[in-house]
């Protein structure tokens, strides 16, 4: 149990050491941990070994552990004892590539302080995504311990070095280490909020699956004067039969797609229709002027409650400088499906097959390539843990937290939920603009000193 005065002690804190965070900020973000490039594997072991010692400074049993790729660290602290709360802090120290690096404005390993429209931002790989998210519950810890030489809660830390290329080590590592990592509830600062002044708990995420399509017609590419008309052309047969792929009103026509599709309730559609968002805004900041998608439906329901499908690349024959008259032996396109809960991956890939076979010319032999398959979540509104960061967040903002949907894939949330059994709580305080992934990512001072004070107040209201 934590009285008031305790939390705003700890908060005191954390006001007074924001300057000493930033430079162990800075100093995790200065490591590259690039999991997709092996001449960075060092960097990713000096990654996990800083974040064993600054959970060893806290109080923690921490250990880096070994995968089968980069290692993981797994770190426990004790907390009060008796029936305290346990809970699963998850975050990753690896990163997205640099490249290209004529556009960042600093060296992306070098962090830099400027003022943005908000005030100071740190601009770096991993400013947000995933290192600077990490201290803000990271700082948290920090600020309990120092006040009070503890945690009011029982806390297990899981770090892990491989999100960035798709978690292949996880599960494996989750079901081999399940008894010691099972929690109350997994706690993911890797998310956004609303605006920076809103705050926002991310309840539905979409699940992805991943085609390739392989059409194959003749033998070997053939020229299209002595052979065109007469024969199978595989780009216009594979052209042909994804352009059936959705009807006039956007609506995805695979066999079964929309089965067990639920309609947001009326209170989730008044939630999202309050939040105001600026449609006309978010396409003209792309460049576009006209929405898509299914008809009828608002662009928040678009983005965080209905399915897609999607084409994210087709190509077959001749595509180099100038012409080159031939009809190409074979044609290829990657699709992918971001799924709602309800939806079975297995049984959207079979829909798909049925789809394809229903318009294949004879001719044509055709194969799958599976490269992702993964269920689409919603976490109960309902739980005592989404009301306390609710009410942790009001506190800290002054203003209610919204429950909001992501369009994007967290895999680790669904496997939080296979292997392990226990839902998840998403609470992160990055930004639209942050750029993520992208060159110049950023990560605003006051997001990240309002996350730490965040953090702290949830874990005050969770040992309550």
């Amino acid at each position: 149990m934590t009285d008031d005065a305790t939390l705003q002690a700890v908060l005191g804190r954390i006001d007074d050491g924001l300057d000493a965070a930033r430079e162990r900020w800075f100093a995790f973000l200065r490591i590259p941990s690039v999991s997709a490039q092996p001449v960075h594997a060092a960097d990713c072991r000096a990654a996990a070994a800083w974040a064993r010692d600054a959970l060893a400074g806290l109080g923690f049993d921490a250990a880096v552990r070994e995968t089968a790729g980069q290692p993981c660290v797994v770190g426990h602290h004790p907390g009060p004892g008796g029936t305290a709360r346990h809970l699963l802090f998850y975050g990753h120290y690896d990163v997205q590539p640099a490249e290209p690096l004529d556009l960042w404005t600093a060296p992306p390993f070098e962090p830099v302080i400027s003022q943005g429209p908000r005030g100071a931002r740190v601009t770096a790989r991993g400013a947000v995504d995933d290192k600077g998210q990490v201290m803000t519950w990271l700082e948290a810890f920090r600020a309990w311990h120092a006040e009070t030489g503890g945690l009011p809660v029982r806390a297990t830390v899981l770090l892990e070095g491989e999100e960035e290329i798709g978690s292949p080590s996880l599960d494996a590592f989750l079901a081999a280490n399940r008894e010691e990592l099972r929690a109350e509830t997994a706690v993911i600062a890797d998310t956004n909020m609303w605006d920076a002044d809103t705050p926002a708990i991310t309840t539905r995420l979409r699940g992805m699956a991943y085609v390739q399509i392989d059409l194959r017609g003749p033998g070997r590419d053939l020229h299209s004067g002595l052979f065109g008309g007469a024969v199978l052309n595989p780009i216009n047969a594979l052209t042909k039969i994804l352009g059936d792929l959705h009807d006039a009103e956007g609506r995805v026509q695979i066999p079964g797609f929309y089965d067990g599709v639920r309609a947001l309730s009326a209170e989730q559609q008044r939630e999202w229709a309050s939040l105001g968002f600026d449609e006309p805004g978010f396409l003209a900041a792309i460049s576009l002027s006209q929405p898509a998608g299914e008809a009828g439906r608002p662009a928040l329901e678009r983005l965080w409650a209905r399915p897609t499908a999607d084409l994210n690349g087709i190509w077959g024959g001749y595509t180099g400088v100038g012409s080159k008259t031939v009809i190409a032996a074979e044609a290829h396109a990657k699709l992918s499906f971001r799924l709602v809960a309800a939806q079975d991956p297995t049984r959207i890939i079979d829909g798909l097959k049925q789809f394809v076979e229903a318009r294949r010319p004879r001719d044509a032999q055709i194969t799958y390539q599976v490269f992702a398959s993964s269920p689409g979540i919603e976490v109960p509104t309902d739980s005592p843990f989404v009301t306390a960061a609710r009410a942790a967040l009001a506190d800290e903002f002054g203003r209610p937290a919204v429950l909001i949907g992501s369009g994007g894939s967290i895999p680790v949330v669904a496997s939080f939920r296979s292997v392990l059994g226990m839902d998840s709580l998403l609470v992160g305080f990055g930004l639209d603009d942050d750029q993520v992934h992208s060159p110049n990512e950023k990560f605003d001072v006051r997001c990240f000193h309002n996350g730490m004070r965040a953090y702290a107040r949830l874990i005050g209201k969770l040992a309550a």
